[in-house]
């Protein structure tokens, strides 16, 4: 349903950020970046098709404001060694282009990725379109939807992956270059239970336990991303202490 109902209202949202005064943008060093629609990711083995999220819009405006404030937000009355910890870590972050794909090793998944979108952009633009995928979600995503939830075995049983492939520079004389591309891959990894009802679940109550306990280490209120008010706390111990795994994969060079 949040897809259907995120082409609905597009137009809507596209409006709404561009009514908004504009922010500062990062300067990203290296050749234009032109992500592939569909691609063999040889590392990881799978197919993966380029996806319309809010995720990479989310990761632009953290860039934004850490653009803005390169030490990161200062906290309402932070402790002396979260001010250390914070003035350490964002200095070192530097910004990257960024997209989401969705993957699968399967090139029949990718095929039913397209038709479930097709169906979706065709007929999520008018209501009666809205009103048939919702009432057939099977039919138009080729059984990938279903109108029934899963159940408590199926929820208990599911896992997710996200895979993080990075590219970049194994050397700052070749950024300064400019054109050169990049000559280093790194590859990480986060995992955990089933992502609708499990991990968002856990994800939300880590993030509102820290928001709890550690309100004077973090900015005023406002509307932020998350990055931006969570990154110099100690979020990511929290989540590893309740299933949710981070993984250094591997790094190579992709000179040839």
């Amino acid at each position: 349903m949040s897809a259907v109902l995120g082409v609905a209202n597009a137009s809507s949202l596209q409006e709404l950020r561009r009514s908004r005064p504009k922010r500062a943008r990062p300067q990203i060093p290296g050749p234009p970046f032109k992500p592939k629609s569909i691609e063999r990711q040889k590392s990881l083995g799978l197919w993966a098709l380029k996806l319309p999220s809010a995720d990479a819009i989310v990761v632009r405006r953290t860039f934004a404001a850490l653009t803005e404030n390169p030490q990161g937000l200062q906290g309402v009355i932070e402790s002396v060694e979260h001010k250390v910890k914070r003035r350490q870590l964002w200095p070192t972050v530097k910004p990257a282009h960024f997209g989401v794909k969705i993957g699968s090793k399967s090139p029949w998944a990718i095929i039913r990725f397209i038709f479930t979108g097709f169906f979706i952009g065709l007929f999520g633009t008018f209501a009666f379109g809205r009103k048939l995928l919702l009432r057939f979600p099977g039919l138009f995503s080729l059984g990938w939807f279903s109108k029934k939830g899963p159940t408590e075995e199926e929820v208990n049983s599911a896992t997710f992956k996200m895979w993080f492939v990075g590219k970049g520079y194994s050397d700052v004389k070749l950024v300064a270059e400019g054109k050169t591309k990049p000559d280093t891959e790194i590859i990480t990894r986060v995992s955990g239970p089933e992502i609708g009802y499990l991990a968002t679940s856990i994800i939300l109550i880590q993030c509102a336990f820290i928001v709890l306990s550690q309100r004077k280490n973090l900015p005023n209120g406002g509307v932020y991303p998350p990055g931006i008010i969570f990154g110099a706390t100690d979020l990511q111990e929290q989540l590893q202490a309740n299933g949710i795994s981070f993984d250094f994969i591997s790094k190579r060079s992709l000179r040839q």
